[in-house]
This record gives C-alpha cells, sequence and structure tokens, in this order.
C-alpha cells in the first residue's frame, strides 16, 4: 500500500515556473514506477511524465518535453516534477501516482494522490 500527497500548485503567469512534489508513505517506494497525470476542466486526465523505480529512465507527453523535468529522491520517498516555461494550456489538477513495474508506463497505476491545482495565467 502506498499513500500519495501532492504539493507546490499555484497560481503563475505564463512562462514562469513551479515544482510539485509528492510525498510517498511506504517502505517500498524505491519499488515503483512514478508518474504525473494531469485534468482540465471538461478534459480527460492525461499523462504528463513518468519515472523508473531506479529513476534513470524517464517518459513525456509531447505536450510538456523539454519544458517539464521528472526526478525522484528515494532516501525521502518523494517525486518532483519540474515545470518551466509554463503555458496557460498547462493549467489543470495534477495527480501524483505509482505503479508497481519495472518499466515507465503510461497508464495502469496502481495508486494515485488527491492531486494539486496549478493554474498559468496569460
Amino acid at each position: 500500500q502506498v499513500q500519495l500527497v501532492e504539493s507546490g500548485g499555484g497560481l503563475v503567469q505564463a512562462g514562469g515556473s513551479l515544482r510539485l512534489s509528492c510525498a510517498a508513505s511506504g517502505r517500498t517506494f524505491s519499488s515503483y514506477a512514478m508518474g504525473w497525470f494531469r485534468q482540465a476542466p471538461g478534459k480527460e486526465r492525461e499523462f504528463v511524465a513518468a519515472i523508473s523505480w531506479s529513476g534513470t529512465s524517464t517518459r513525456y507527453a509531447d505536450s510538456v518535453k523539454g519544458r517539464f523535468t521528472i526526478s525522484r529522491d528515494n532516501a525521502k520517498n518523494t517525486v518532483y516534477l519540474q515545470m518551466d516555461s509554463l503555458r496557460p494550456e498547462d493549467t489543470a489538477v495534477y495527480y501524483c501516482a505509482a505503479a508497481l513495474s519495472v518499466v515507465v508506463p503510461t497508464r495502469g497505476y496502481d495508486y494515485w494522490g488527491q492531486g494539486t491545482q496549478v493554474t498559468v495565467s496569460s
């Protein structure tokens, strides 16, 4: 069982940056691939980024590639999403998720956080 709590969301102007954090409970955090997803009003939840259990492999949605960076600190049971060059279309609730997987999945996650709101003004 893994419990996830996101933080770091907020209001930022276009072109600005935010860093999201996701703190995980449980002693097996390092066994899980971790992902970030987002859901904008009226839209389906979509994959943003994911990182392998070791941190050596990452995947990104095309819409955020080159602007967002996912990382993790297994000693702190935390995964991060550094978001730079933010755009109004990045506005959404951002969710952290965990998957017991040896690959870097874009779907099929087992555990989810409650989400944190990110709003980018133009």
